[in-house]
């Protein structure tokens, strides 16, 4: 009897550990809320949408990029022109987000 019992734990246990695992695997192991985004400039969604990010264009490594002030977060412009036009100044920018490269492909860019 207690063989028995010892091989019914011992089956739900590997179960328990079969389904976590396969859970983790459809989630690839990332809690999509457990990511740190710039609440208060842009939220999560599609890619493509274009967000707005507040704060001032400088100029880091001979490229202009946007400081986020909220976050103190740094940007790659991938529109230098347009960048070189505002640079010292606290600026809105509209864009859309390259996480990957931490790039936004501006669309516009205008004084606070």
């Amino acid at each position: 009897m207690k063989r028995q019992w010892l091989v019914v734990c011992l089956l739900a246990f590997g179960m328990i550990v079969g389904v976590t695992k396969l859970a983790l695997s459809f989630t690839d192991g990332h809690d999509s809320k457990a990511v740190s985004q710039p609440e208060a400039v842009w939220t999560a969604g599609d890619a493509s949408e274009a967000k707005t990010f507040m704060g001032r264009i400088v100029q880091m490594e001979g490229k202009y990029v946007l400081q986020e002030s909220a976050s103190k977060s740094t940007f790659q412009l991938d529109d230098q022109d347009k960048a070189k036009q505002f640079d010292g100044q606290s600026v809105k920018v509209t864009g859309t987000l390259d996480s990957a490269t931490n790039t936004i492909h501006v669309t516009d860019i205008q004084n606070t």
